[in-house]
């Protein structure tokens, strides 16, 4: 395979910092939501559970569509950013990574929900038995009963991040340097006659990644089982 262009390496590297950055605002919002489904009850639960997964059958396109409108830079939510702290997600990678947090958000939350529900209740009464407060139970107990279920959520959200391509473009635009990730990039080689073997390079690359993603979060949750005293 020959060497990467100037033009795909600014891909590669801006699909995985877009890729990161998502990450990084999932995590917390996945536990935090799989959480509230999986340990509360309240009205309108129903409806919240069917709203965050609403990404996955909705058409990448209507999402990046709502974006737009909404975070947009003339959007209803986008113009108070812009004039309160002057953050604009438009045609951006902060867009890009917003666009990626939507998407993905369905699978770390309902990855992270499943290991939540069979944390075993008893272990958490016995130590609210003993004083400790539920802070220190989720803290101490739960959310490290619960790490199989983040990590296969992080993995499965950071391959999904990575082969982001409707809500993005739609959003954000196909701009080098700045939006196009490997998938917008692809899309310009594929259009372009004579570019085969550079759509070609970008195909094996998004499919390395997403493998190799995938075989470390098998590998990191059988050992965080093993760990945990089940059996992977």
């Amino acid at each position: 395979m020959n060497v990467l262009t100037e033009y795909e390496y600014q891909a590669l590297i801006l699909s995985l910092k877009v890729a990161f950055f998502a990450i990084l605002w999932l995590i917390p919002l996945g536990i935090g939501l799989a959480w509230l489904l999986a340990r509360k009850q309240f009205i309108g639960k129903s409806f919240v559970d069917s709203l965050i997964h609403l990404p996955l059958v909705l058409p990448p396109v209507v999402i990046g569509y709502l974006l737009l409108i909404s975070m947009g830079r003339q959007g209803f939510i986008g113009q108070w950013l812009y004039q309160q702290f002057d953050l604009v997600f438009s045609f951006s990678w902060k867009g890009a990574v917003l666009a990626c947090v939507v998407v993905a958000l369905p699978l770390m939350v309902r990855s992270i929900r499943l290991s939540l529900e069979s944390v075993d209740n008893r272990l958490e009464q016995a130590a609210a038995t003993l004083g400790a407060s539920p802070v220190k139970i989720f803290f101490t107990i739960t959310l490290p009963l619960t790490i199989p279920g983040i990590i296969t959520g992080t993995m499965l959200s950071f391959a999904r991040s990575l082969g982001e391509f409707g809500a993005t473009i739609s959003f954000v635009s196909n701009i080098p340097g700045e939006t196009q990730t490997i998938p917008l990039a692809m899309y310009n080689f594929i259009e372009t006659p004579g570019s085969e073997a550079e759509a070609m390079r970008l195909c094996v690359i998004s499919i390395a990644i997403a493998l190799g993603s995938l075989v470390v979060s098998e590998w990191l949750s059988r050992i965080s089982v093993k760990r945990l005293g089940g059996s992977a």
